[in-house]
């Protein structure tokens, strides 16, 4: 990959992690946080909430509203209209538990369908996911991955106030 600098002189950057070395990193935070989810209480993953932030099965939605649209839209350049932005409440989606984690699942398989149909040069392109965010297609996703370490971590928050010894975050398997 070459790029250049302020000065206009050009750099030769190795390759640092490849598309697939990603995916595998980002599957890892996916299992990580579906234990997260399966670690709460059916009757406080959808109601508890701190200091006035959403219940963690809301931060979970809008991961779902994200991450498999987000790699389709990229793969595809097809985005569907951001409506689930404005609202993210997971129980119009997902009244139980063991739906919202049938949904992540979905989620996850459409992350591992789409993600071949992104061609290496894709990557570096600029797009606009779902019509409002423009960027490199790479920062994209790494902005998808971040979210969802972001909204873990607040769960993690969650289960502790609870006395819910949290999944090891370390532990990807």
């Amino acid at each position: 990959m070459t790029t250049e600098n302020s000065n206009t002189e050009t750099l030769e950057i190795a390759t640092f992690a490849s598309s697939t070395d990603v995916l595998k990193e980002w599957l890892g935070h996916r299992r990580l946080t579906r234990r997260v989810i399966e670690a709460f209480p059916e009757d406080k993953i959808f109601e508890y909430n701190i200091g006035g932030m959403r219940p963690f099965a809301d931060m979970v939605k809008e991961l779902l509203d994200i991450s498999g649209p987000g790699i389709k839209g990229i793969a595809t350049d097809e985005w569907p209209e951001a409506t689930g932005f404005s609202s993210h409440s997971a129980k119009d989606v997902a009244p139980t538990k063991a739906v919202l984690l049938q949904l992540w699942d979905q989620a996850t398989d459409e992350i591992k369908s789409y993600w071949p149909k992104i061609s290496e040069n894709r990557f570096q392109e600029n797009t606009v996911v779902f019509g409002m965010y423009e960027g490199q297609v790479f920062s994209s996703i790494l902005y998808f991955i971040d979210n969802e370490i972001h909204h873990r971590a607040q769960g993690t928050v969650y289960l502790r106030s609870l006395g819910i010894e949290p999944p090891a975050f370390w532990n990807r398997d």
